[in-house]
């Protein structure tokens, strides 16, 4: 689990401050509605703690995830992009097409438009794994994504800007 609070991004990044300036867009899905709407809120506690702007958009299921992470991407007013879903293994190999589309999906968006796509899709063998990783045995997903996005903006900021981008390395 990653918590940003004890980042050393906050000491050393200049333009950390201006990140109360960022939106973040979630994209969820409407299947699992149950797991996705917990995913939602702890993303939306964390960037509220950090006072960033959000904006949600519902989509029906996983596979809409990447087409509308690209429209938004292409219209260059969002500083990160979260893909919230549960896709939960089932009896056919259904799972195993949707969990390689929205991955694939997003991943293509992310390098093709330089913006961080966070993805913060559950891909389970079961509703337990799922429900573990929203405030479960597993931390809270969602609350992660959010870190991550925080992470990434800075660092595109950093590389963008041609700051030392020393302190993202280990």
């Amino acid at each position: 689990m990653s918590d940003v609070s004890n980042s050393r991004l906050f000491e050393e990044f200049k333009g950390i401050q201006s990140i109360k300036d960022a939106l973040i867009v979630l994209i969820k899905t409407e299947w699992n509605a149950e797991i996705v709407d917990e995913l939602e809120k702890g993303c939306l506690r964390i960037a509220s703690q950090y006072r960033i702007s959000t904006k949600t958009v519902v989509v029906p299921g996983a596979v809409e995830i990447p087409l509308v992470a690209q429209l938004l991407a292409k219209e260059n007013k969002h500083q990160a992009i979260i893909c919230l879903g549960a896709v939960i293994r089932g009896e056919t190999t259904h799972y195993n097409y949707v969990c390689e589309q929205v991955s694939e999906g997003c991943q293509r968006v992310m390098l093709d438009y330089s913006i961080p796509v966070i993805f913060g899709v559950l891909t389970t063998e079961n509703e337990e794994q799922a429900q573990d990783r929203v405030g479960g045995a597993h931390g809270h997903k969602g609350k992660d994504a959010v870190d991550a996005a925080i992470t990434m903006v800075n660092i595109v900021n950093q590389l963008t800007t041609k700051q030392d981008v020393s302190i993202g390395y280990y």
